[in-house]
């Protein structure tokens, strides 16, 4: 007890580097006493990096005592808590999580929520759920800025050749900015060392143009 204490109270220590030790700590000694604290910090840590380190103190519990507590956060109303719940999910890769990955997930107003959802529902997906997934992540093709955008190539490229025909649908939206990111994310799939950047631009290149890959 003289070493959990110390931890305990150290994931509330105004100093982040006492914060990242003692989740160090906890994560070194796994105490199922120390999860609800674990996932309470997740919620409001400032730090990235000791989120991160958070995060791996719970992949070093049990899954089916810090899946089910995690879960529960999926329904708080503060976006940090849902993102890092579902960073969590996927660093834990229990497949039992699944069904609380939802399409509210996915589409989330919260850029963080929605892109912790989609790396999380790759990882999560069960086998020959694909299509489906690919079919809802393809709603937020042309979402946001290109940080955005590329988190969600690479979370349908992960998906493998099964998001083909939904990205060809893509290609044929009314939105520009949609089957730009179709065909750029197309473009990624068939060479994943190419550069983002370059990828949309042509993209948006081919779209002014009139034009598809698949008539290219």
């Amino acid at each position: 007890m003289t070493m959990q204490k110390p931890a305990f109270e150290g994931l509330e220590d105004s100093d982040s580097s006492v914060r990242l030790r003692a989740a160090m700590a906890v994560g070194t000694a796994p105490d199922p006493r120390f999860i609800d604290k674990l996932i309470e910090r997740c919620a409001i840590e400032p730090e990235f990096h000791v989120r991160d380190m958070l995060t791996w103190a719970l992949t070093r519990h049990s899954p089916s005592m810090t899946v089910p507590e995690v879960l529960k956060e999926l329904h708080s109303e503060r976006g940090q808590a849902r993102s890092q719940a579902l960073h969590t999910l996927s660093k834990i890769g229990d497949r039992q999580a699944w069904p609380a990955i939802t399409r509210a997930l996915l589409s989330d107003a919260d850029d963080e929520v929605a892109r912790s959802a989609w790396r999380a529902a790759v990882v999560l997906v069960p086998e020959g759920e694909e299509p489906e997934l690919a079919a809802v992540l393809s709603t937020q093709l042309g979402r946001g800025a290109r940080e955005m955008q590329l988190s969600l190539s690479r979370a349908l490229v992960a998906l493998g050749e099964v998001i083909v025909p939904t990205l060809h649908a893509a290609m044929t939206d009314l939105d520009p900015r949609v089957r730009a990111h179709a065909i750029a994310t197309e473009r990624l799939l068939n060479d994943p060392d190419a550069a983002f950047e370059f990828a949309i631009e042509e993209a948006k290149r081919v779209v002014a143009l009139g034009t598809t890959s698949k008539e290219e």
